[in-house]
């Protein structure tokens, strides 16, 4: 109960200093594009190959299905809106929570049982401000950018397998994609992504600098960040799904 208080004291701290204008203007700027130069490379890839094999293998269930109906317009539209609204955000995040979301805690972890963090106190630097906020808001910022990249690849690899098993133009695809796209299930998308990212880093960074108990807590506290992350993921999934894209009129009825 106590490691529960705890962590939410630190979660309100966090929120409060992201929306503090003085600290956002102290924020250390090569601090944040460290954590930048961290994140990128090290999904960028990991993200590539996920959206790749996605596009392929969703495509390999669907595509066949609207052919067996002669609904070969609808393919590209079917996908895109799949892919855009919850596939690419979903496991674009989930990549993410494995990769930099375990990495920010463990770093973390690490740093609060060897007392780093109580030198930073003795220097009087507030961690929150020093190892907290570069993340946070350097994951937000990277976030929508992977999602596109996934979005975009998961496009390409579709119209690929498309056009090498099934026949179908990549024309007449993009054709029918393009025309379900929307800018503002783009906007929407990109949102979605920035609510996950700021989870996702205040989850992983907060059950870091919570961590007892040596190295056995360690790793106890970066299992637990992942799972706790995913399932909020998916909880938040939902609700924002639910209140964005509640219009019943389909997109495809303008076919």
């Amino acid at each position: 109960m106590n490691d529960l208080l705890k962590k939410i004291s630190i979660i309100i701290k966090i929120i409060f200093n992201l929306f503090s204008l003085s600290n956002i203007l102290s924020l250390n700027l090569l601090n944040l594009c460290d954590q930048i130069r961290i994140i990128t490379p090290a999904s960028l890839s990991v993200t590539i190959i996920m959206a790749f094999f996605l596009g392929l293998v969703f495509s390999l269930q669907i595509v066949k299905e609207f052919l067996y109906l002669n609904a070969i317009n609808l393919i590209g539209s079917v996908l895109t809106i799949a892919f855009l609204r919850e596939l690419s955000p979903v496991l674009t995040s989930v990549i993410l929570i494995g990769k930099i979301g375990s990495y920010f805690t463990s770093e973390l972890a690490t740093m609060k049982i060897t007392e780093q963090i109580d030198v930073l106190y003795i220097l009087r630097i507030h961690p929150i401000n020093y190892l907290i906020l570069p993340r946070v808001i350097a994951f937000v910022i990277i976030m929508p950018l992977l999602n596109f990249v996934s979005f975009v690849t998961s496009l390409i690899s579709s119209s690929f397998i498309c056009s090498i098993l099934y026949n179908i133009d990549p024309q007449i695809f993009f054709v029918s994609a393009f025309s379900s796209l929307s800018f503002l299930d783009i906007l929407k998308s990109c949102f979605k992504t920035i609510i996950f990212g700021f989870f996702i880093s205040i989850i992983s960074c907060v059950w870091g600098l919570t961590t007892q108990g040596g190295a056995k807590g360690v790793g106890l506290s970066t299992t637990s960040s992942v799972v706790i992350s995913l399932l909020s993921i998916f909880v938040i999934d939902f609700i924002l799904s639910y209140y964005m894209f509640d219009n019943l009129d389909s997109v495809l009825s303008s076919f």
